[in-house]
C-alpha cells in the first residue's frame, strides 16, 4: 500500500478561510484607526502610516526608539493576497462550474494589487493657475526643490534645481554647466520665521533679505489646510570666491539674486516643479453658491489645452466630479482663491488608475456567472426530481 502524503501545514495555513476573515478584521481596524489619526496627522501621514507601511510604530513618550503594535496595511494585503491565491489555486477545479469563482477571486487579488501599485507609482501635484495664465508644469505637494535660474537669455530661461533631498547641512552641489557651487549650510522642513530684534543672535544669512530675519525650525505641519515652510540657508561659491549666505525658504516672496561674471543668478525655494509637453490656459473660474449662503454648489475652471506634439488644441470644462484625463494625468478641480481668479487643480498620476474598476468589473461578472450557473443546476436538479416522482406515481 502506498504510504498518504501528508498534506503540508504552511500551506493549509495560506489557504485557510480563518486567515482570511483574521486579515479582513486587521484591514478594518487599520481602516478605523488610520481614519481617526488624521486629526493629528493628517490624510497623508495617516495612510503613510497605517495602511502603506509594513508595521505600524509608536514611539512612547520619551524615549529614543519606536516599538512596532500591529501590522500595517502593506502587510495585511500582502498576506491577504497570498492567502487568496493559495486558496485559489488549491480549492478551486479549474472547470466551468467553478469559473464565475475563480474570476471573483482574481478580481480581489488585482485589487490587493492596485493598491501597492498606486502606493509605488502615484505622484501627487497641484497646479496653481489664475485667470489669463498658461501654465505647462505642475507642484509637487511635499516634496520642494533649490531653484537658481538665470534669465540672462532673452529667449529662455536657464534653471537649474536641487530637490530637498539633496539639501543637508554640510553638503556641497555643483550646478552642472556654472562655475557656481552651493554650500548648505542649514534645513529645515518647517521653520517660523519672523523679523529680528536687536536683542537676537547674528543672523544666519549675510545677504539679501535674510539679514533682517530670525528662523527657528518647527515640527512639520498636520493639518490638511496648513503647508510646511522648507527653509535653507546656502552659500553661493565660484571657485575661491564667495557671494555669501542666503535665505531660502518658501514663506519668502521677496526676490533675491547676486551676479557673477555678468550673469544674474535668480535665488528660490519652492515646490518642486515637473514640466508638461503640453500647456493649460486658465480662460475662466466660476465659483457658483447655493441661494442666500455662502455654501458652495460647484466651482469650476474653463481651460484651453494645448499640445503642439500633438495637434491637439481644445477647450475643457473642469469641474466637481469631471475631471481631465490626459496624458496620463488627471486634473481634478480642488480649490480656488485670490477673489475667485485663482483655480487650484489636483493632479494625480497614477499608472494603475484603471486596475480597480477592472477589479470590480471582474468580481462583478464572476458573482454573475457564480450565480447563473448555481440557479441553472438548481433547475436541473428540481427538473430531475419532478421527473422522479412522476415515473414513481406511474
Amino acid at each position: 500500500m502506498a504510504a498518504q502524503r501528508k498534506p503540508s501545514v504552511i500551506l493549509d495555513v495560506l489557504c485557510s478561510l480563518k486567515l482570511a476573515i483574521v486579515c479582513l478584521s486587521l484591514l478594518m481596524v487599520l481602516v478605523v484607526a488610520c481614519t481617526l489619526a488624521q486629526v493629528s496627522l493628517g490624510t497623508n501621514g495617516a495612510v503613510s502610516m497605517f495602511m502603506r507601511s509594513f508595521l505600524v510604530w509608536w514611539k512612547p513618550e520619551g524615549w529614543r526608539t519606536s516599538l512596532p503594535i500591529f501590522p500595517g496595511g502593506a502587510l495585511v494585503g500582502m498576506v491577504l493576497a497570498v492567502n487568496l491565491i493559495a486558496a485559489q489555486i488549491r480549492r478551486l477545479a479549474f472547470t466551468l462550474n467553478k469559473a464565475g469563482l475563480w474570476l471573483v477571486h482574481a478580481g480581489l487579488i488585482l485589487l490587493v494589487a492596485a493598491e501597492f501599485v498606486s502606493a509605488a507609482l502615484q505622484v501627487d501635484s497641484r497646479m496653481p493657475i489664475e485667470e489669463g495664465q498658461t501654465r505647462d508644469f505642475v507642484e509637487w505637494t511635499n516634496n520642494y526643490e533649490l531653484s537658481i535660474t538665470d534669465p540672462s537669455d532673452a529667449n529662455v530661461d536657464d534653471i537649474y534645481s536641487i530637490p530637498d533631498s539633496l539639501l543637508r547641512a554640510g553638503a556641497s552641489i555643483p550646478l552642472d554647466g556654472t562655475p557656481i557651487a552651493v554650500r548648505v549650510h542649514a534645513w529645515y522642513r518647517n521653520a517660523e520665521m519672523r523679523r529680528r530684534n536687536p536683542n537676537d543672535p547674528p543672523a544666519m544669512a549675510t545677504q539679501g533679505i535674510g539679514t533682517e530675519i530670525d528662523v527657528r525650525e518647527a515640527p512639520p505641519v498636520t493639518s490638511e489646510d496648513s503647508r510646511d515652510n522648507p527653509t535653507a540657508v546656502v552659500e553661493f561659491l565660484a571657485g575661491s570666491k564667495s557671494y555669501g549666505t542666503w535665505l531660502a525658504s518658501a514663506g519668502l516672496g521677496a526676490p533675491q539674486s547676486f551676479i557673477h561674471e555678468g550673469h544674474t543668478y535668480q535665488i528660490a525655494l519652492r515646490p518642486r516643479r515637473e514640466y508638461l509637453p503640453y500647456s493649460l490656459t486658465l480662460k475662466k473660474f466660476s465659483h457658483d453658491v447655493y441661494a442666500g449662503t455662502d455654501i458652495p454648489k460647484n466651482f469650476s475652471s474653463l481651460v484651453h489645452l494645448v499640445d503642439k506634439g500633438r495637434g491637439e488644441e481644445r477647450d475643457v470644462l473642469i469641474f466637481m466630479n469631471q475631471p481631465l484625463r490626459y496624458a496620463g494625468r488627471t486634473f481634478y478641480q480642488a480649490s480656488f482663491g485670490k477673489n475667485d481668479t485663482l483655480s487650484i487643480l489636483q493632479v494625480v498620476k497614477n499608472p494603475g488608475w484603471t486596475l480597480p474598476y477592472i477589479s470590480c468589473a471582474l468580481v462583478t461578472l464572476g458573482l454573475l456567472i457564480h450565480f447563473t450557473l448555481s440557479l441553472q443546476r438548481g433547475q436541473r436538479s428540481r427538473q430531475r426530481l419532478t421527473q422522479e416522482a412522476a415515473k414513481a406515481t406511474t
